[in-house]
């Protein structure tokens, strides 16, 4: 689980810096339903905390990167894959986007859709790994008989 969310991260922190060289000069391209563009979110998701100075978004994350990595490797004898799967993916996108903040200007986003805030690959990793964490749980939970 751990060789994956880091395989991940480093796909995410490869793609960003590609997304950096590429557009740093605010040059766009037009995909269709997704455009490619550079912004940085100096906040967490939704640019929430965006105020907060960035020593405090680290910290906080850290501790909740921390938080989660502990319980998914405690707990992944007892997941099935689905969940495995989410918690890596979950930790992939997590690690990839803290690492990505850890130099002061925020996290590098670059797909953006015009009717949702710009976004980046970990954080397609986060929503998909918690969707997929969340449903292998579902699937997983014993099912109780009501008489």
């Amino acid at each position: 689980m751990l060789l994956g969310a880091a395989a991940l991260a480093a796909v995410d922190l490869a793609l960003k810096a590609l997304a950096e060289t590429l557009l740093s000069n605010g040059a766009t391209t037009d995909l269709g339903l997704v455009n490619i563009r550079l912004l940085y979110n100096p906040g967490v998701a939704f640019s929430f905390g965006a105020d907060l100075p960035s020593w405090v978004i680290v910290v906080v994350t850290g501790l909740i990167i921390a938080a989660l990595t502990w319980y998914a490797v405690s707990s992944a004898p007892a997941m099935g894959r689905m969940s495995r799967t989410g918690a890596t993916l979950l930790l992939g996108g997590a690690v990839g986007n803290f690492i990505d903040r850890l130099d002061g200007r925020g996290v590098v986003d670059y797909l953006h859709t015009g009717w949702f805030p710009t976004f980046n690959l970990a954080d397609v990793f986060v929503t998909a790994g918690v969707v997929l964490y969340a449903l292998g749980t579902l699937r997983a939970a014993p099912s109780r008989d009501h008489d």
